[in-house]
């Protein structure tokens, strides 16, 4: 038979050009099915014509500009009181307080790891929205209400129920990083009804801190090892800065490279960064702490507080990247207090109920240890202690 098909050119001419057709056919059948799945599934006129957006403000510095700023940067505020740990962070234009947000969606670049988009709210302010199954959202809930509470910055994190994006694609984190690849996103973006919809459940929304933030290169923000050239006498005293890094360590903030901490103008009253009156710097990416592995109780509760109990010393090196842009460090006794003072604020039942609002039982499954937000409170409550009890830190 092999023989008899050698013989005849055409047949095999024939044959190979019948499963070319064939190839063909099934591709553009599974394109078009695919395509259709990633166009929104519901249609509503949107009950506004929303705004243009709002980007949110920045200042373009020189590195020298940066520089003076970051050296009369605060890090701390004050205590945050007994907030509610359960509820979202103050709205008062109620935009995110709704049984359903509606925001339209920013396209830009798919950036990072996290499925994530940029939306515009219905008053031109724009948001990121965080969706689908990822510790990073149960984790950076959690965590930027500690620090808020504590009196450190923090992005203002919403917990939402239901985030309606006219706009966008069922998937559209993942699917704009494969149009990139394939140089498609505007042509496939331009086919996209203007009435179209999709819902995400249970997504997290990011409201940016307040000010403007202070840029002096591509990835902005600001490495740990740069705060010791904070001045004390112009902005954040020793005792602050080392009460933050002692709770970068009780975190586990590990993926501390330096896009994700921000340094911010309060009172953006010019474009230069070096006048600025009121500058602050803050971790602004959460997502990557109560672990190493995002939110992995066992994992986070081997971490230690310590490298050494006796001298103050704390170090990430036992964490991914070997401790990234955070150098080890002793930790002052003034800082060591300062910390404990905020920490002993939070009491079991509080932080009970930041786990659950945080919904850290549904990350889990709601089986197993790591869905007991008990256990969470437990964990957090001995690194607290491990930071009131250890001391005098040598000067």
């Amino acid at each position: 038979m092999a023989r008899g098909l050698l013989a005849n050119p055409s047949v095999v001419k024939r044959r190979f050009r019948k499963g070319v057709m064939i190839a063909v056919a099934i591709y553009l059948a599974s394109s078009v099915a695919i395509a259709a799945w990633l166009m929104p599934a519901g249609r509503e006129q949107p009950p506004i014509a929303f705004p243009s957006p709002e980007e949110n403000p920045k200042i373009h510095a020189s590195p020298e500009a940066r520089n003076t700023a970051l050296r009369r940067a605060r890090v701390w505020a004050s205590s945050g009181g007994d907030a509610d740990l359960a509820a979202n962070p103050a709205d008062p234009g109620g935009l995110l307080s709704q049984p359903m947000v509606r925001c339209r969606y920013q396209d830009g670049p798919a950036s990072g790891t996290t499925a994530k988009f940029d939306c515009v709210l219905p008053n031109g302010e724009v948001v990121k929205v965080k969706y689908g199954y990822s510790g990073e959202i149960h984790a950076e809930i959690a965590a930027s209400r500690l620090l808020a509470a504590a009196g450190f910055g923090a992005d203002r994190m919403f917990m939402i129920e239901r985030v309606r994006c006219y706009g966008c694609l069922r998937t559209p984190y993942y699917t704009m990083k494969v149009l990139d690849y394939f140089r498609a996103r505007e042509r496939v973006a331009r086919s996209v009804p203007e009435d179209s919809y999709t819902d995400f459940e249970w997504a997290a929304v990011e409201r940016r801190f307040e000010g403007a933030e202070i840029e002096a290169r591509d990835d902005g923000g600001w490495a740990w090892f740069e705060l010791d050239a904070v001045d004390g006498a112009a902005g954040a005293s020793r005792a602050e800065r080392d009460a933050l890094r002692l709770f970068a360590v009780l975190l586990a903030h590990w993926d501390n490279k330096a896009a994700n901490q921000r340094l911010m103008c309060l009172s953006p009253s010019s474009a230069d960064a070096a006048a600025c009156a009121r500058p602050f710097a803050y971790i602004h990416d959460l997502g990557a702490t109560f672990g190493p592995n995002k939110v992995t109780l066992d994992h986070w509760t081997k971490a230690p507080i310590w490298s050494d109990r006796r001298r103050c010393t704390v170090s990430m090196r036992q964490f991914p990247y070997s401790g990234g842009t955070f150098p080890d460090t002793q930790i002052s006794e003034a800082g060591r207090q300062l910390l404990a003072r905020q920490l002993a604020r939070f009491t079991e039942p509080r932080l009970v109920a930041l786990f659950t609002a945080a919904r850290f039982p549904e990350f889990h499954g709601g089986s197993g240890q790591g869905a007991d937000p008990k256990r969470w409170a437990a964990a957090f409550l001995d690194k607290a202690r491990a930071i009131a009890d250890a001391g005098p830190c040598p000067e």
